[in-house]
């Protein structure tokens, strides 16, 4: 079992994800009509969010004391999401002031996200789709473990609800933000 205080370490030697082409489809789309239940206690309206807004998608958060499914870190891009997540905390007021709405999102329900977000001390919500509205909407990749559903990592930025630019696969887990950042800054 890992402890708690690895959680937040991108390990060495885990497996590179490839580019299966299974996030190709995304830019271009709209934001899909659905509410998703947010860490923060509110319901977010993914189409209806004004401006810019950034999900970067995780497979699961691990839970201090849990273990982590069977083989997840030999599964491709399946670890790292707490330093994913921490990386966006510790950039969270330069998205702020490059004027974009971040949210983490899973298929973790939404009191595990809760934990994590608290336990983090995350300044953005969570949001759940534990039902796979959202995913399967628009397609997200996604991989089976501990027979769940879980979303492979990708990073989806908006405009005014429309996909205007897709990060896939992510690789370490917490280089996406600064990545992002760039992005946003052009």
């Amino acid at each position: 079992m890992i402890k708690a205080e690895d959680y937040t370490q991108v390990p060495e030697g885990l497996p590179t994800p490839e580019d299966d082409g299974g996030a190709s489809h995304l830019v271009g789309l709209a934001l899909p009509e659905v509410t998703l239940p947010a860490t923060d206690g509110t319901s977010v309206e993914i189409a209806r969010i004004d401006g810019t807004v950034v999900l970067f998608c995780y497979p699961m958060t691990g839970r201090p004391g849990a273990a982590l499914p069977d083989g997840w870190d030999s599964i491709p891009g399946a670890r790292g999401c707490t330093p994913q997540a921490c990386s966006y905390r510790d950039s969270y007021s330069d998205f702020v002031n490059a004027g974009a709405v971040v949210y983490g999102v899973s298929t973790q329900s939404t009191p595990d996200q809760r934990e994590a977000a608290e336990r983090l001390h995350l300044p953005f919500p969570l949001l759940s789709d534990e039902g796979g509205e959202l995913t399967g909407k628009i397609h997200l990749p996604t991989f089976e473990a501990d027979g769940k559903t879980r979303l492979k990592r990708l990073t989806i930025a908006a405009k005014q609800g429309r996909i205007a630019k897709v990060w896939y696969p992510i690789f370490p887990s917490n280089s996406d933000a600064s990545l992002v950042l760039d992005w946003l800054r052009i």
